[in-house]
């Protein structure tokens, strides 16, 4: 099931969204206001649901904040039902609108259709466990720290993350990597795969695992 963030300052709507999501298997995170700190913590959630009238940075700011960092579904909750409201809310990069009052069944309906349909081609961000890889920018960041991968330590450890519980041999990874015609060492890669060890060690984190006589997969989750 999935990781859901609810951002809401009224405290009985998030206690309602929590129960009636949780019904569903969910694990329901509530927040009453956006923190400074929030959009860095975002990689575990499969969905965010999202107030628009909040104190502080409302929810059109944050939605358009954090969709440099996060390709999630982002639902909004409103009150607001003009046609130019809901407009400007697809503007900033929101999935869909669920209208106060709604019902639960429409609550959840909507929730479990949105994350059933989330198979988009992820263009910002990619995360599995702790470990984000921002694909435009080809940086890996762990726990909220930047790693210093060189290109190919980069793409040999977003062809196994992305493909994670697959095994890959070292042929196998030297193809996707470098492909066919590339004039390189094939033993490169036990060298490439210590290196990208070593780093993740350094913040604590060891996913791949060497499958002896086949290759590596990853297994963070």
């Amino acid at each position: 099931m999935a990781q859901i963030l609810t951002i809401d300052d009224d405290k009985a709507m998030l206690a309602l969204i929590k129960n009636a999501l949780s019904k569903d298997g969910h694990t329901v995170t509530c927040i009453c206001q956006v923190t400074e700190t929030l959009q860095d913590n975002l990689s575990p959630y499969d969905l965010i649901l999202l107030d628009i009238m909040m104190p502080g940075t409302d929810g059109y700011t944050f939605c358009r904040e954090i969709r440099r960092y996060t390709d999630c579904p982002i639902l909004f909750l409103t009150a607001k039902s003009l046609e130019e409201d809901v407009a400007f809310g697809f503007s900033v990069g929101a999935d869909d609108y669920i209208k106060k009052p709604f019902s639960i069944l429409e609550l959840r309906a909507r929730v479990n259709a949105h994350l059933r349909r989330d198979q988009r081609e992820k263009v910002q961000c990619f995360c599995v466990g702790s470990v984000r890889f921002f694909l435009i920018k080809k940086e890996i960041w762990a726990d909220g720290e930047k790693l210093s991968f060189t290109k190919s330590e980069y793409e040999i450890s977003l062809l196994l993350a992305k493909n994670h519980g697959q095994i890959y041999s070292k042929e196998q990874i030297f193809e996707n990597v470098f492909g066919y015609d590339k004039e390189s060492d094939i033993s490169a890669i036990t060298e490439h795969i210590k290196n990208i060890r070593k780093k993740l060690a350094a913040a604590g984190l060891s996913p791949i695992e060497t499958i002896w006589g086949i290759g590596y997969r990853w297994n963070g989750m």
